[in-house]
């Protein structure tokens, strides 16, 4: 890691030593591509302005995120099959995150449980959820986080129906699995990434583990998995939710301002405005395109996180001076999951940091509460 010098150089390391399904996984969007694309783009098309003679001597990137403390507005966003990254990914993320004074968020669909975790981990992380038709498996999935103490659930809400993804079609990544010689001989062609994923606790969805019969059968593990998406999925069901789940509750998947005033009713606690990573709907806006409006529609009333391209410490700039008060990275830490695992994951947040702290040094900032749309040029 000596000589990462940026997140692309883990996005690089992370294509060469991670099977090509899984870099794709991890790397894609759906269809088009376009609001992938234009996650990025609209983000590097905000510009900084640049202050000079300001004392920074006392930068400071640390805040409060949900009212806990955090050395830096910055979240490690639910993602799932981290553990095909990396060997028990979940808890080598975990851990790093833990390390940096952030949040880390378990995806449901993770590889390992809500219980390993919990288990090889010091203190409290939140956990996401997708509501599925199987609501008693939902009902028991909530409570064994409650059980595990997670600190907040990130309930994701933009999952109703799913955005097709070319390339992990064409790489085999469908339900059944498809298996072939050219994906055979990359896996061979790996075999550090082989012998950590083999020595990891798990090598299927941890959290739907024994509650399919016959989970060791993946095929049909994958065939319910992806039955259970449900397309009914509406407010009401957030009520059902909060009827469980007595701890913080943030709603991931906002993109409108009409849906942000929906949410705003629900009690939850924060809302994160993401459209999945460019995953979902493409042609959607960017997620940066949207933030300022939702800010302005229901800032006041809970707290913004932001989701969508975030690569840097000058895009966690761009996104709190639009009004975000922290942001959640994914594929930014998970390049770093596997191109090192965890010391991965912390070099990535650690440059992220760095990052944030030179920029706002040079935007004659010393506090995070003070970055505002004074620092974008006009």
């Amino acid at each position: 890691m000596k000589h990462i010098t940026c997140i692309d150089d883990l996005r690089a390391l992370h294509k060469r030593r991670v099977p090509k399904a899984f870099f794709d996984y991890c790397d894609r969007g759906s269809y088009a591509e376009e609001t992938l694309r234009a996650n990025r783009e609209d983000l590097q098309a905000i510009k900084f302005r640049q202050r000079i003679l300001v004392d920074v001597s006392k930068r400071d990137t640390s805040t409060t995120i949900l009212g806990e403390p955090s050395t830096m507005p910055l979240i490690l966003a639910p993602v799932g099959l981290l553990g095909m990254q990396h060997g028990d990914g979940e808890i080598h993320a975990c851990r790093a995150a833990q390390a940096a004074g952030i949040p880390f968020t378990q995806s449901t669909m993770s590889i390992c449980s809500i219980e390993d975790i919990a288990a090889n981990v010091e203190k409290p992380f939140w956990f996401q959820l997708y509501v599925m038709k199987d609501r008693g498996f939902i009902k028991d999935l909530i409570q064994r986080a409650m059980a595990a103490k997670c600190s907040a659930l990130v309930l994701t809400v933009d999952l109703q129906v799913i955005g097709q993804r070319h390339a992990d079609i064409k790489n085999g990544m469908t339900v059944p699995p498809e298996w072939s010689l050219s994906k055979l001989l990359d896996f061979a062609s790996k075999p550090a990434w082989v012998s950590g994923v083999l020595r990891g606790k798990r090598r299927t969805f941890g959290n739907i583990a024994g509650h399919v019969k016959n989970t060791e059968d993946l095929n049909r593990l994958a065939e319910w998995t992806a039955s259970q998406f449900d397309t009914s999925l509406n407010w009401k069901d957030i009520e059902w939710v909060r009827s469980i789940w007595p701890g913080k509750l943030i709603i991931k998947g906002i993109l409108d301002v009409e849906d942000a005033e929906e949410a705003a009713k629900t009690g939850a606690q924060a809302l994160v405005v993401s459209n999945h990573g460019g995953r979902q709907l493409d042609g959607a806006p960017s997620s940066i395109e949207v933030l300022p409006e939702i800010v302005d529609a229901v800032g006041s009333k809970m707290e913004i996180m932001f989701d969508g391209g975030i690569r840097s410490g000058q895009d966690v700039m761009r996104a709190l001076a639009l009004g975000a008060k922290s942001c959640m990275i994914g594929r930014a830490y998970a390049y770093g999951l596997g191109a090192g695992g965890q010391e991965g994951v912390a070099k990535a947040i650690d440059i992220i940091q760095k990052e944030l702290l030179t920029t706002m040094g040079l935007c004659g900032v010393n506090k995070i509460d003070e970055i505002d749309d004074h620092i974008i040029a006009v």
